[in-house]
């Protein structure tokens, strides 16, 4: 019950990051065995950050994703939550549609969108009379590829706040509502700070989501054009034609860090509460 499971773990996911961050360190092109790598010591991260030109525009891009995730979609994503723990009419089937694109993977998303961004039979297109290449062109693509992540991610966030709403102690609305305070007062100051544990993980949930943003990007143009991300830089480097294995490592390990840092925090706050 519990060696078969340890044994997946180790063998699909801490291998890989301990080989990944093992190998940032060396030159390995993928050719030949390990044991022709040579240890280059820091130089792919030193490469990464000074002479690799997709790199800093891969972060900002990565950082408007974030952004974008965390002050669009998530704020919307409660909103919907709030108004659906109201047990509005026909919220069930609310429920269900919003909820919907989140069993969909971020590849078959990016596929649904591009029926609509299409430039010759796209929904926009045919309905404003346009002709832009929402996926093509550099000016539009991020922000179009941005709103069919935050399509799925609304939902995602929706059920998580509605499940947190359901669990708050119905006597602490009563409480504020007998004291004078309106709904916006009562969810802002009486069950917004009590669903924090549901915040942490939102928080989490959305800086990872932002890093591993990759399925959507690389259908769109595997991530060129205008739509680098870390993730797409890393999959370039690593199994494209440039068979940069060591120097995608560093790529790979930046992100790691960067993950770590939130999952941490997350998980400090988690054992400081069951304590």
């Amino acid at each position: 019950m519990v060696a078969i499971p340890t044994l997946l773990v180790v063998w699909l996911v801490w291998f890989p990051a301990v080989g990944s961050v093992l190998l940032s360190f060396t030159n390995w092109d993928g050719i030949g065995p390990l044991s022709s790598a040579k240890p280059v010591g820091v130089k792919n991260y030193q490469d990464v950050f000074t002479i690799y030109p997709p790199f800093w525009p891969a972060v900002q891009h990565n950082l408007i994703w974030l952004a974008v995730m965390f002050l669009v979609a998530t704020p919307l994503g409660i909103f919907l939550a709030v108004l659906l723990d109201r047990q509005m009419r026909g919220s069930r089937f609310y429920q269900t549609a919003i909820y919907l694109p989140v069993v969909l993977s971020l590849a078959l998303v990016g596929f649904i969108w591009q029926l609509i961004y299409s430039r010759d039979q796209g929904f926009i297109n045919q309905l404003t009379g346009s002709t832009i290449d929402w996926y093509g062109d550099p000016r539009y693509n991020l922000w179009a590829a941005l709103v069919a992540s935050s399509w799925r991610h609304v939902g995602y966030i929706m059920l998580l706040y509605l499940a947190g709403l359901k669990g708050v102690d119905p006597t602490l609305r009563e409480a504020a509502r007998v004291d004078g305070a309106n709904e916006r007062t009562t969810f802002f100051k009486v069950v917004f700070p009590v669903m924090a544990p549901i915040n942490i993980i939102v928080l989490v949930v959305t800086v990872i989501e932002s890093l591993r943003a990759f399925d959507l990007v690389w259908v769109i143009n595997k991530g060129r054009n205008g739509l680098e991300l870390i993730s797409t830089l890393v999959t370039t480097n690593i199994v494209g034609e440039a068979s940069r294995i060591g120097f995608g490592s560093a790529l790979a390990t930046l992100m790691l860090l960067i993950s770590s840092v939130f999952i941490v925090i997350y998980l400090r706050i988690v054992m400081r509460e069951q304590r």
